[in-house]
């Protein structure tokens, strides 16, 4: 199989030095993996042009009172202390959450909200099968509506969450992070505010003076922590990019790969945001390495039936910019 082949929203790409091996997770898709239900799939490839057909590391069917089985979103597989660790989203709408207070504009929420969080399973093998280390709550709090969770270590080897707190709760989309337990299984103490989607400047540069920046809301995706060279922390995140669609004024907006850099190296900043990295309806990427030490990101365009992208990169200090499109090896177009 090659990317443009392979169904891959929210791509993580796992270089296990061991067996020599790119290990490719996405959400399962039960046409391709051959396994029915909720849950993650894994590609393999030895050289990230040709890639086994997936097999199937977890399923929420399986998770004895698991708390959510809807989603299984945005899978992230993590070595920590001798094991491997699955981060993935899962919600369940029939659970809904308060509405929140007025927004900081004044506007009182309409929208429904429900039970989403980030979960961890743990495994001794990258292919799994991994277990839900606490089924009963999402890691993050359960009265917050969230997303997205990745694992950041601290300089003092600490380790935390890191996830997007959804704009259905807050309209501004927020990044937030909170401390984990040893095992990864809870959360310890309470959230610290990291950024908000409207702090980079360019997501409504284009929106007309008069026009309520409030609307479309601003949202926070796909965080993914990178140490630079330099000290600096960098996150890769992803929003939508605002932009006058027509004369009537409607506002409309595209899905943007962007980045940001702490230049403390701490995970609470303070951050700067930089301009996008790619735009064309991409997102939620990451980065990683390749055997022969090749700085690479991954992430899926479009968002609806989305395919896996490929793109060298350089890291300059704290400075991250494209190379050039892996056309080679992700099927171009």
């Amino acid at each position: 199989m090659r990317l443009p082949g392979m169904p891959l929203h929210d791509p993580f790409v796992v270089a296990d030095e061991v067996s020599r091996t790119y290990h490719l997770y996405t959400s399962n898709v039960p046409s391709v993996s051959g396994v029915d239900g909720n849950g993650t799939m894994v590609y393999r490839s030895r050289d990230l042009r040709d890639w086994t057909r997936p097999v199937v590391a977890f399923l929420t069917a399986g998770q004895e009172g698991i708390w959510a089985s809807d989603g299984a979103w945005a899978p992230e597989v993590h070595a920590w202390d001798g094991r491997f660790y699955l981060f993935t989203t899962v919600h369940d709408e029939g659970r809904p959450l308060p509405l929140p207070p007025p927004n900081r504009w004044g506007v009182p929420f309409r929208t429904p909200t429900h039970a989403r969080g980030t979960i961890t399973a743990v495994s001794d093998s990258l292919l799994g099968p991994f277990t839900v280390l606490d089924p009963s709550r999402p890691v993050p709090p359960e009265h917050l509506m969230t997303l997205d969770g990745t694992l950041h270590v601290d300089a003092a080897g600490q380790p935390w969450m890191v996830y997007a707190h959804e704009w259905l709760q807050t309209i501004d989309g927020t990044m937030e992070a909170i401390r984990l337990s040893p095992d990864l299984s809870r959360a310890v103490g309470d959230p610290v505010h990291l950024f908000k989607a409207s702090d980079a400047p360019w997501t409504s540069e284009q929106i007309p003076a008069g026009v309520p920046h409030q609307l479309p809301p601003y949202i926070t995706d796909g965080p993914q922590l990178y140490p630079a060279p330099d000290g600096s922390l960098l996150m890769l995140w992803s929003t939508y990019e605002k932009n006058v669609a027509g004369p009537d004024g409607t506002i409309s907006g595209g899905y943007v790969q962007t980045y940001a850099v702490s230049r403390s190296g701490k995970l609470t900043g303070p951050w700067r945001q930089h301009r996008p990295l790619v735009r064309d309806d991409s997102g939620h990427g990451m980065l990683f390495r390749t055997f022969d030490d090749r700085l690479m990101m991954i992430l899926h365009r479009p968002f609806d039936d989305a395919r896996g992208k490929l793109y060298e990169m350089r890291l300059d200090g704290h400075e991250l910019e494209v190379l050039r499109r892996r056309d080679d090896l992700d099927g171009g177009g």
